[in-house]
């Protein structure tokens, strides 16, 4: 972690440090082996603070920054990049969304339970054919006197299943217009609202996802986020800051392969001597720590552009694009160091990997973020 970090942030980092290893770590292979997802972990976590960490104190927050909000994911990802997704999700997606784009009652009415982990928030943009083209959705919704009427799916959503209240993005107007699409809060139970678990996922897995079904689900006015027409905008400026935690998470899941990486290098011995001594392991380790560090300082300059609340586009995008392929890349290398053992289960390297590789795809793949830093800088 930064030595320029107040004493504050490293008090944070610690505690969260010690939660991970006390409260996930004895788990998380479990979780991973059986797709479960630990919702009393996510409560546990509410109890500290750290799902409502970017939220001021009078809805019910922590009152942090995105600095801090970065620490804390990166610690969780160190230990299990399932239960770090699961808070990226929540913080940033549907509470942060509710939180920058939200009415003052929508923040009063959810916020806190938000915060608290009295419940857990959904976030949903893709489709099933709808991914990097989101313009293209087909769920649609139709005022109706009062009421908009829902009708249609959502696809990879993060706690789906298990989230008590989801923010949505539903086409309101005219396909492929960007003014045509509209945010809306739909809680759990609502009649017409279900979901159902999408399963054998490569990794993440101790983060629930599923599919949303809407079928004739009528939602009151006063849940539209913002202004009708509105939507798609919210999403795009929701995802920046969803992609530093993104990068965060990527941080923390590329070092916890590196520290891994060390330690069996340290230990194993081949030839008479630690593997750790022969130059082709050394090399591969210095590679891996310098990509992290580069990674977690793209990853804080975003944060700090955010916490100063300056645009955050590029900065994101080249956080997130470049952190993503590092944990994938030291997900492979730890793989490759511990060789047979790390193409077991019974080592940590593969489960490293298979969390990494969500990274380079969810919340805009590295492709999207090339095209978006592309765009940024030719303008």
């Amino acid at each position: 972690m930064a030595t320029y970090f107040t004493e504050q942030q490293q008090m944070l980092a610690q505690m969260v440090r010690d939660f991970a290893e006390r409260e996930i770590r004895p788990h998380h292979k479990l979780w991973d082996e059986h797709e479960i997802f630990p919702i009393d972990i996510m409560k546990k976590m509410g109890e500290l603070g750290l799902l409502g960490i970017f939220i001021p104190e009078q809805y019910g927050g922590s009152g942090f920054g995105y600095n801090e909000y970065a620490t804390v994911l990166m610690e969780i990802g160190k230990v299990c990049g399932g239960v770090g997704l699961s808070v990226a999700a929540h913080n940033s997606l549907c509470t942060g969304h509710i939180y920058y784009h939200g009415s003052e009652a929508q923040k009063q009415k959810y916020l806190p339970k938000l915060a608290s982990g009295e419940w857990i928030g959904a976030w949903g943009l893709t489709e099933a054919n709808t991914g990097s083209d989101a313009l293209r959705m087909k769920a649609t919704a139709v005022l109706d006197g009062d009421h908009w009427v829902l009708n249609g799916s959502k696809n990879w959503i993060t706690h789906g299943l298990s989230g008590d209240v989801a923010v949505v993005l539903i086409r309101t107007g005219e396909l492929l217009n960007s003014k045509g699409i509209s945010a809306f809060i739909i809680e759990k139970g609502t009649p017409g609202f279900s979901a159902v678990k999408i399963k054998d996922k490569l990794g993440v897995r101790a983060s629930e996802t599923a599919e949303l079904i809407f079928d004739n689900v009528r939602i009151p006015k006063e849940n539209v986020i913002g202004e009708v027409g509105q939507g798609f905008l919210q999403a795009m400026q929701v995802l920046d800051g969803g992609r530093i935690s993104i990068a965060s998470l990527s941080c923390g899941i590329a070092r916890g392969a590196f520290e891994a990486s060390v330690k069996y290098a340290k230990e194993r011995e081949q030839f008479g001597q630690p593997i750790a001594h022969f130059q082709a392991i050394a090399f591969k380790l210095a590679d891996m720590a310098t990509q992290i560090e580069a990674a977690e300082l793209l990853t804080f300059q975003a944060a700090a552009k955010k916490d100063a609340r300056l645009p955050v586009t590029k900065e994101g995008a080249y956080a997130k694009y470049f952190a993503s392929e590092v944990s994938v890349k030291c997900g492979n290398e730890a793989v490759q160091i511990m060789g047979g053992y790390g193409y077991t289960k019974e080592y940590p390297a593969e489960k490293f990997l298979r969390d990494a590789k969500l990274m380079t795809i969810g919340e805009g793949t590295s492709e999207i973020q090339k095209l978006v830093i592309s765009r940024e800088i030719l303008k």
